[in-house]
């Protein structure tokens, strides 16, 4: 009996898929929930597992664009599973073999009936990651993850072993003309049709402003060992800035709110999106009820959706929503830039590197370490007192640390003034 396999609906807006990467042959011998392959969307890549065991068929090739609901391959369910597959599983559980053991084994052979695949020389999200930072490709290391797969810590023992050097000496080439064209992946392109929207379909004005965090920075140095024995993750600065800006957003609700047509819809709660860069593009996965959360826990949460996207499992929803992005071009070097909206967002806030910079303080030159903010945002929405008055406090608070547990200063909050 002949089963076929079909794209499930992953999303209410998403309607067609890219087929990035096949992960078996055709005609293997597949087991139940074992990855099919790899498809993309416009927001994550996700696998497709196998709904049967048997032989299989497919009906697509890599590259090649399927609408949801459309059938990828056929699974042979009458096909008997052959020897091989059964003395793997009987071998796993008569037999432990050595880590090492087994990586060397993969190293040469990465099939045990010699049957290579297609999953044989690609890398995993984080090793594609890491690959692309130290300019090395897939040609150059030996998989030594399921049937030949690159993993994570074979880049890192190729680096150890002066690969990335290696590589840089090999490839220089003198003169070089040569040309090569990639396919946009689906998720470029729709990265570029919604900054184009948002380009062209709102009235975006920024303002910018910068903020001395030389306060953070002690009160870090202070409390970071503390708060990491303590809560299991590092005090970071997005956690300042978060709890600040939510702080802000409360007092300032049309900066936090969307445009529908004639209506504005207000938000009480602050889905705070973050842009996180992945090997396949710029994300922006939400942090929920962000006024809600402590510090630590927005720093657990910011850690759980940065190791998904650098692993390439952020899930639809992980990404849907949000009313306020931050944007923190700051940890790529960046000292001033202009960042677009998300829509249906109203604004965005831009984070930059902190450089020591001579600031007038109390009628003396000192050296502080002083970070610019930029605040792009929808003038049809938000006017401009209200854009410049955000933006003050949220550096009022970043330059006085006490102000964000109550999202002023606590001692006016006392007096009541």
């Amino acid at each position: 009996m002949e089963v076929e396999i079909k794209i499930p609906t992953i999303g209410e807006s998403i309607s067609e898929v890219t087929i990035s990467v096949l992960l078996v042959q055709d005609g293997d011998y597949v087991t139940l929930d074992q990855p099919l392959c790899e498809m993309e969307s416009d927001k994550a890549t996700l696998e497709l597992p196998a709904e049967k065991a048997g032989i299989i068929t497919w009906l697509v090739a890599e590259g090649d664009d399927i609408n949801i609901g459309d059938a990828v391959c056929k699974i042979d369910t009458s096909a008997k599973a052959p020897e091989s597959k059964k003395e793997s599983v009987t071998e796993v559980k008569k037999e432990v073999v050595p880590v090492e053991e087994k990586k060397a084994a993969l190293a040469v052979s990465p099939n045990a009936n010699g049957k290579e695949t297609y999953a044989k020389g690609v890398p995993s999200p984080a090793a594609s990651k890491l690959m692309s930072e130290n300019g090395i490709s897939n040609g150059q290391i030996n998989g030594t993850g399921k049937d030949g797969r690159i993993t994570k810590q074979d880049v890192i023992n190729a680096i150890k072993n002066g690969l990335p050097a290696q590589s840089a000496i090999a490839s220089t080439r003198s003169f070089s003309r040569e040309k090569s064209e990639k396919k946009l992946s689906r998720l470029r392109q729709t990265i570029g049709k919604r900054l184009l929207a948002a380009k062209h379909g709102t009235a975006m004005l920024t303002t910018f402003n910068e903020v001395d965090m030389g306060p953070i920075k002690d009160l870090r140095v202070l409390y970071k060992e503390k708060f990491r024995e303590k809560h299991g993750v590092n005090l970071g600065f997005m956690s300042f800035f978060t709890k600040a800006i939510c702080n802000a957003l409360m007092d300032f609700p049309a900066v936090n709110a969307y445009i529908k047509d004639e209506f504005v819809e207000y938000h009480d709660y602050c889905d705070i999106s973050i842009a996180v860069s992945t090997p396949k593009g710029l994300v922006v996965p939400v942090i929920r009820n962000a006024e809600s959360l402590s510090m630590d826990g927005i720093e657990k949460t910011i850690k759980t959706l940065a190791i998904k996207g650098r692993d390439g499992e952020l899930t639809m929803e992980d990404m849907e929503g949000g009313t306020f992005t931050i944007s923190n071009g700051g940890v790529f070097g960046s000292l001033m830039s202009t960042p677009i909206l998300n829509p249906p967002q109203s604004a965005i806030l831009g984070m930059h590197k902190i450089e020591d910079r001579p600031m007038a303080v109390n009628g003396e030159i000192v050296v502080r370490p002083m970070m610019y903010l930029a605040l792009s945002y929808d003038h049809r929405i938000i006017d401009g007192k209200e854009s410049v008055s955000f933006l003050v406090r949220v550096k009022e608070q970043l330059e006085n640390p006490q102000h964000l547990l109550f999202g002023t200063d606590p001692v006016k909050l006392l007096l009541d003034l």
